[in-house]
């Protein structure tokens, strides 16, 4: 098993619902640390950016809504298969279908407000942190 970085960011209505802290700390008892966090509010422009793979989709407009209605914490986590574990920790994106104990089935209201996002491919994880780090290395150890 190789050591990864992900991106993972807790959405504003994980972080309307005041659940950062468990958020976190069920990411650490998973194996995966945050090697660099911040709080944003995010822009249209940038969370239009963000989401741009989205953008022909006909949710893209609510997606960008949201992201924007209030601050997100984005994250780089550091862990063993970390893109993979992330996946599992946050669960289905559709929480009535989260296995139980996952972020989503604890604390996302629907699919649309799923509380979490996570880089779904080590390629991804390397673009999604350059665009909210530039001064966080993708691989450990450079």
């Amino acid at each position: 098993m190789a050591i990864e970085r992900t991106l993972s960011i807790i959405k504003p209505d994980g972080v309307e619902k005041n659940v950062i802290g468990k958020i976190i700390a069920q990411f650490q008892e998973s194996g995966l640390n945050p090697v660099g966090m911040r709080m944003v509010h995010l822009s249209q422009q940038e969370a239009e950016g963000f989401y741009a793979v989205h953008k022909e989709r006909p949710f893209f407009g609510e997606l960008v809504e949201f992201m924007t209605r209030g601050p997100v914490v984005v994250m780089v986590l550091e862990g063993e298969d970390a893109v993979a574990k992330n996946r599992e920790v946050m669960g289905a994106t559709n929480p009535d279908e989260a296995d139980e104990g996952t972020i989503r089935a604890l604390y996302a209201t629907d699919i649309g407000e799923n509380t979490v996002h996570g880089s779904d491919s080590p390629e991804n994880a390397e673009k999604e942190i350059r665009y909210f780090f530039s001064d966080v290395q993708y691989f450990p150890g450079n």
